[in-house]
């Protein structure tokens, strides 16, 4: 069977990548931004983490809502008040006076984004089939992987020949052009009959991870013992819990926890929260380490991971092509494995900083693990459901992913000894290849190839 795309497939493809460019864009450009803003608005690390985590918190719980109002009400509906939302809440990040404002504009943002990169890959899955699918889904992962280049580099000079502020007005232009395409589309939403969202399940996701968030945040100033920091953390605990149970009783679930039924989708997620874990991790110390430790400008500290990103461009699109003739399982199990190997050679920055010799040697090993993995990873997942609740299946790995991504940052603190000096930045290092070698044995021992990949079959449910 061809892996061909048709001309309406190709504005298919179009549109989905121009969706979820701006959600990409904005997670690198604010990792360069972070220490211009805690220099502009005052707040030290906390700004910095809230900034990143605000955003995570509302993009995580409320992704699984826009999962289920995708399957339900329609792609493009969806896509279209993701991308409204995301650019007029980028440009509240751009005008905010003080932290609070900002990490209140953040929160919106992160809401509007919830609702653009589930929908544009379930409109991938809804009008392709492997191995077409397979190939989409390895280029959208090569084309929205440019936002790392583009973000990183736009984002760093704009830093340092502007303000943080004009990196986040960069937003508004891809998300013109997918507005602009979204009409031109020849598939049309079709609303499913008697449909309903657990508004109080979605609220109890948020409110819960926000709470536990806030905890971890700021156990550090206040200390566990402090009701200003259990409190939280153990509402938290419950009303996520209690999210659960109720997915389990409501008509109409925005997890539908039977999705885990499936082998691939389960052990998939579970590989995906390792791995988005490390990759936020070692995302986050990155950038903030280049400039705060070894004293590089915004920009240098940018596309100081510009080699894991060609990478990514270059070779995802072949590892999606050929984890769809061959099977995910080896490229899940290897690549993270790469990956590690690629964080422990960030042990060898020093007090001498070089970047030739201790850093490019570790982006290089990480984007060949990082291209191995993403594009597997993601058709394995989107594969194991049926076409018709592609845009919860979606949404589930991607809250996970966003999920996994707060966490780690939540809990800067415990895991770097409390401050991003060298020893931190080395500590980070090692969590972040623990993590990444877990995400290697999960896919190893969890995911099964679909019996004839290269068939063009759209089940992988074996269990």
């Amino acid at each position: 069977m061809t892996d061909r795309m048709t001309p309406p497939q190709r504005l298919v493809l179009t549109v989905a990548i121009l969706g979820s460019f701006v959600a990409f864009l904005d997670s690198t450009i604010v990792n360069v931004a972070l220490p211009a803003i805690a220099r502009d608005l005052g707040g030290g690390l906390s700004t910095q983490q809230w900034t990143v985590d605000a955003y995570l918190v509302t993009l995580g719980a409320l992704i699984l809502v826009a999962g289920a109002v995708s399957d339900a009400f329609g792609r493009i509906l969806v896509l279209r008040i993701g991308l409204i939302g995301f650019g007029i809440a980028s440009l509240a990040v751009a005008l905010a006076p003080d932290p609070l404002l900002l990490v209140i504009a953040r929160a919106v943002q992160g809401a509007a984004g919830a609702f653009l990169v589930p929908s544009s890959l379930a409109l991938i899955t809804a009008t392709m089939r492997d191995p077409v699918r397979s190939r989409a889904i390895g280029i959208w992962t090569a084309a929205t992987t440019g936002a790392m280049i583009v973000g990183p580099l736009v984002g760093g000079l704009t830093v340092d020949y502007l303000s943080w502020r004009w990196a986040f007005v960069i937003n508004v232009i891809p998300i013109a052009l997918a507005l602009w395409l979204l009409p031109r589309l020849a598939y049309r939403d079709e609303r499913a009959p008697g449909a309903r969202i657990d508004v109080v399940g979605a609220l109890m996701c948020t409110l819960g991870l926000g709470a536990g968030v806030f905890a971890l945040i700021e156990q550090p100033t206040a200390g566990w013992a402090s009701p200003a920091i259990w409190v939280p953390g153990l509402a938290g605990i419950l009303l996520l819990a209690g999210f659960v149970w109720r997915q389990r009783r409501v008509a109409h679930p925005i997890l539908p926890l039977d999705l885990f039924r499936s082998r691939n989708f389960s052990a998939g997620n579970l590989a995906t929260l390792f791995v988005y874990a490390a990759l936020s991790l070692n995302g986050f110390v990155l950038a903030v380490y280049l400039q705060q430790g070894a004293g590089l400008s915004a920009t240098l500290a940018g596309l100081a991971s510009l080699p894991t990103t060609l990478l990514m461009i270059a070779l995802s699109s072949r590892s999606g092509a050929l984890a769809g003739r061959f099977g995910p399982r080896l490229f899940m199990a290897a690549g993270p494995i790469v990956m590690a190997v690629g964080a422990l050679l960030l042990l060898l920055v020093g007090e001498r900083f070089d970047y030739w010799w201790q850093v490019l040697p570790a982006m290089i090993v990480f984007g060949l693990g990082l291209a191995a993995t993403v594009s597997p990873l993601t058709a394995a997942i989107l594969g194991a459901a049926d076409p018709a609740r592609s845009g919860i299946a979606s949404a589930v790995n991607n809250a996970v992913a966003r999920v996994a991504g707060l966490l780690p940052i939540a809990a800067l603190a415990a895991i770097t000894g409390g401050g991003l000096d060298l020893a931190g930045f080395h500590r980070a290092a090692i969590v972040t290849a623990v993590l990444l070698v877990i995400g290697g044995v999960v896919s190893l021992v969890g995911i099964r190839n679909p019996s004839h990949p290269a068939a063009g079959s759209s089940d992988q449910r074996r269990t």
